[in-house]
């Protein structure tokens, strides 16, 4: 490459830099659309291979995924909400329980309480309570009274289920054509690695996602089989923070063992927390992340916490986001850059 053509190169990078950082509001619903045209596109694939249209195929996944959408805001958020809600109420007299139990207990066996100042942290949660409502009645009316904060919400919600449908209908053909524009020279290699990365994001992206549903169906059921009021809430926030390996696990039966013990007086209650957690790590161990995940991803349990850390720290929660998936496109080049290494005359 001349050194014209890496200023050119160095120039486009700059530029699209710039832009993408000038659109990015206007980009997210083309992102999000773009993310879940690649999740369902296998699922047309296995469509099409049962001789159905591309169209009709794109149509039947599509129509799965608005059922699906349409349920989760029907049913599951306002049960969600409601557990919510509820939580937040119930707060001053899970103090008092806190403060009649296990204080006395902590007392007995030598810990310092004195810095437990229930009264104190009871009128702080009735004000922090009394003023999210405030808060959200003044974002929902501002939400409600800004037109042009309506219509870029409205326009959001019917964009991105009509880009979905375009992009997941001419998926193959976007990608053939993106593969017709790479150097001839490098054009093997390239779509060799993408593959790689394809395999790799896939067995993540899609697996993870089934496992994290899986494991907050079977938590959530669990937990309202012991009584639990905070079943639903509890059981999806395990589940979606199972992706860290052991926190889905740590966290469920911290919040589910509190919330039983506040909730029952009782100590039996959370043995069986402790139960349901347990015969969940062993079906994800045998029968969930062999079946969905299995070891395509090839990441160290310390390497994905590391992931996680260290997105989070560089950018936030998209970061805790994107950790892992950008982690294994990693992996994908550190192994070719490790092939290419033992084929090199510097290793030889």
């Amino acid at each position: 490459m001349t050194d014209s053509n890496k200023l050119l190169l160095m120039i486009a990078t700059v530029v699209a830099g710039w832009l993408f950082y000038q659109l990015s509001p206007v980009l997210m619903p083309f992102f999000l659309s773009a993310l879940l045209a690649y999740l369902a596109d296998p699922i047309v694939d296995k469509l099409e291979a049962k001789k159905l249209s591309r169209t009709l195929s794109v149509s039947i996944v599509f129509a799965v995924l608005f059922l699906v959408a349409l349920l989760l805001l029907l049913v599951i958020l306002p049960l969600l909400s409601a557990q919510i809600g509820a939580l937040f109420k119930r707060l001053p007299d899970y103090l008092s329980v806190f403060q009649s139990t296990v204080v006395p207990w902590l007392n007995s066996i030598g810990l310092p309480v004195d810095s437990f100042d229930i009264n104190t942290l009871k009128q702080a949660l009735t004000k922090y309570w009394s003023e999210v409502g405030q808060i959200a009645g003044g974002v929902f009316s501002y939400i409600t009274g800004s037109g042009v904060a309506v219509l870029q919400w409205l326009a959001n919600l019917i964009l991105v289920p009509v880009v979905t449908f375009y992009l997941l209908r001419d998926w193959d053909l976007i990608i053939a054509r993106f593969r017709e524009l790479l150097p001839r020279r490098h054009a093997t290699k390239f779509i060799e690695l993408t593959l790689e990365c394809d395999d790799m994001l896939a067995a993540f992206i899609r697996g993870q996602l089934m496992v994290m549903f899986a494991l907050s169906t079977i938590y959530t059921i669990g937990l309202a089989m012991i009584g639990l009021e905070l079943s639903l809430l509890v059981g999806i926030i395990a589940g979606v923070v199972s992706f860290v390996p052991y926190l889905g696990l740590i966290v469920g039966i911290g919040l589910a063992g509190l919330a039983a013990f506040f909730q029952f007086h009782e100590w039996l209650p959370i043995v069986m927390v402790v139960v349901v957690f347990g015969v969940a790590q062993v079906v994800e161990g045998v029968v969930l992340t062999p079946r969905f995940v299995g070891e395509r991803i090839g990441l160290h349990p310390v390497a994905v916490i590391f992931s996680v850390l260290a997105g989070g720290q560089l950018f936030g929660f998209a970061g805790v986001l994107l950790a892992l998936p950008a982690a294994a496109v990693i992996m994908v080049l550190l192994r070719y850059a490790h092939r290419r290494y033992l084929t090199s005359q510097i290793y030889s």
